[in-house]
């Protein structure tokens, strides 16, 4: 009779968090969509903004924006982690961008320092992509090479494939460019 119990809470606890992680995932997905028609243009300025749970104004951002919003839309600050987690793995982000001096303000917004997080926490994955999976591209600039982020969707293409909700000129989209850039990396924090 114990053991049959033991079977049943576990087998609870099992459903219970599949249940709970892919409602995480819807809500992870509408979060980022919930912000087209809302972002409307791209600008990379340098704003200073409250710690923790800051954000510039939801009319404007970057790539990283929709990635960081859609987070805040299931709680989880990516501002604050990042913070946290660079203070106290320094090495980890060292080399990534033009100075590694910890800033609140402006670490959570760049590719590779929400790359360097994510892998950190073995969210990289190497199979089909699915929606909320997040994707980082490199583009090619004028000058130099562009990292890229984004978010795939519940929505596919003619192929199967997932559309990608991110803001990489005028605003939040959701549009058809999986493959449109060079893909680097490729990350699944829900189920």
């Amino acid at each position: 009779m114990h053991s049959v119990r033991k079977k049943f809470v576990f087998f609870l606890i099992l459903f219970c968090s599949i249940w709970l992680f892919a409602g995480t995932n819807e809500a992870f997905i509408k979060s980022a969509q919930d912000q087209i028609g809302k972002t409307l243009t791209y600008n990379p300025e340098y704003v200073s903004i409250k710690y923790p749970m800051g954000d510039i104004p939801i009319s404007k951002g970057v790539c990283t924006d929709v990635v960081i919003r859609a987070f805040r839309g299931v709680d989880i600050d990516l501002q604050e982690r990042i913070y946290k987690d660079k203070k106290r793995f320094p090495s980890r982000y060292k080399g990534l961008y033009y100075t590694d001096k910890l800033d609140p303000n402006i670490d959570h917004r760049r590719v590779k320092n929400i790359q360097a997080y994510l892998a950190s926490r073995k969210y990289r994955v190497d199979d089909a992509f699915k929606p909320g999976d997040i994707v980082v591209w490199e583009l090619q600039g004028r000058t130099k090479i562009l990292d890229h982020i984004g978010i795939c969707s519940d929505k596919r293409n003619s192929n199967g494939e997932p559309l990608i909700i991110h803001n990489i000129g005028s605003g939040a989209q959701e549009e058809d460019v999986l493959r449109e850039f060079k893909i680097v990396d490729h990350f699944r924090v829900f189920e």
